[in-house]
């Protein structure tokens, strides 16, 4: 059954219907500590919501891991859980993620529906089935495939975000305007981030969804096209881990926005990406997101890094790469000197 995403006008509704769907023994709703206090309000008073069970885990992507899923396991069984109930994540990619693996694992399978309430989790974490939780150092090293019945996508969750955090989600939708065309590109790199219209950024987040779930539609489980997703992701993911490991945390989007840049380069470079959009999109992720801030010294962790990116084979570091905007290449080798000239680039401008 194809995963039903909603762009909500009713959210209660919405998930009214999609409980009703399902028919549940017993309903039970994941969220982490900040969105149990800003967004379960918004919801407890539904009358589909009068018998949820409310499950609180912590926050941010130090949370996303094993003890944790074995907590909300522990929750679930001792609320009476069966095969016939059903878990709401309500929460960011963080709570998407996990609740997914969550249930997709406990009695080997229940129910979910995904209320993602940052602008990453809606254009990206909550669709397209990816759920799982960081093991050993690693982002989503275990996980699964499994798509929520439901996605609800209501943008007046965005009202409580802060800047930093709409910058992380707007960094997957400046990645689903590469992978697409020039208007979708040109349109978000002219969108006032810092000025927001909420009612425009809901008619953008409609148009990235809508690109995300055509290349999910056409490859779920990551085999060709859907890798195209992955644009600045596996210097991002890098990027990242080294971060985490250095006490700076940062946001995933941010990761990912420093990724592109990179990543462009060594389209423009490899596969002719042109170097016009290159400069614009790089100036536009400086003046947006700043600059992740590391030496020389650092290239073989960064490296090494990369090679336990999950698109790798028999160790070779495989990258998604454009020809041009719209123009994916997939499955792009790039040996270590490429990619210490990459990292020089990014130091550099």
């Amino acid at each position: 059954m194809k995963q039903e995403i909603i762009i909500s006008r009713d959210l209660q509704a919405e998930l009214t219907a999609a409980i009703g769907r399902v028919g549940p023994d017993r309903l039970f709703v994941l969220a982490d500590t900040t969105t149990a206090e800003l967004c379960w309000p918004v919801v407890s008073g539904f009358p589909c919501m009068a018998e949820a069970q409310l499950i609180t885990i912590g926050a941010t992507d130090e949370a996303k891991t094993l003890d944790t899923l074995a907590a909300v396991w522990t929750a679930l069984g001792e609320g009476g859980a069966t095969r016939h109930s059903m878990l709401v994540n309500l929460g960011g990619g963080m709570v998407t993620d996990l609740g997914g693996f969550a249930a997709s694992t406990f009695k080997r399978g229940i129910a979910f529906v995904n209320i993602p309430t940052t602008l990453l989790a809606m254009v990206d974490a909550s669709v397209g089935g990816k759920t799982g939780i960081n093991f050993r150092g690693l982002k989503n090293e275990i996980g699964v495939f499994n798509e929520a019945q439901t996605v609800i996508l209501d943008t007046h969750f965005l009202r409580t975000l802060d800047r930093q955090n709409l910058c992380s989600g707007y960094a997957e939708m400046l990645k689903h305007g590469l992978i697409s065309n020039e208007e979708n590109l040109l349109e978000l790199l002219r969108f006032d981030i810092e000025h927001l219209d909420y009612e425009a950024l809901k008619a953008l987040v409609a148009k990235s969804v809508s690109i995300k779930e055509r290349i999910v539609t056409e490859d779920p489980h990551e085999h060709g096209l859907r890798k195209a997703l992955n644009l600045g992701h596996t210097v991002g993911h890098a990027f990242e881990s080294l971060a985490m490991a250095e006490n700076r945390t940062v946001l995933h989007g941010y990761a990912v926005a420093w990724g592109l840049v990179c990543e462009l380069y060594l389209s423009a470079t490899r596969c002719g990406f042109p170097s016009e959009r290159l400069h614009q999109v790089a100036q536009f992720v400086r003046e947006t997101y700043g600059i992740f801030t590391f030496t020389c010294k650092e290239y073989d962790r960064l490296y090494e890094l990369m090679t336990h990116d999950k698109k790798n084979t028999a160790g070779v570091i495989n990258f998604t790469l454009l020809g041009a905007v719209g123009d994916i290449r997939i499955n792009q080798q790039a040996g270590k000197d490429d990619i210490f000239e990459m990292l020089d680039y990014y130091r550099e401008n």
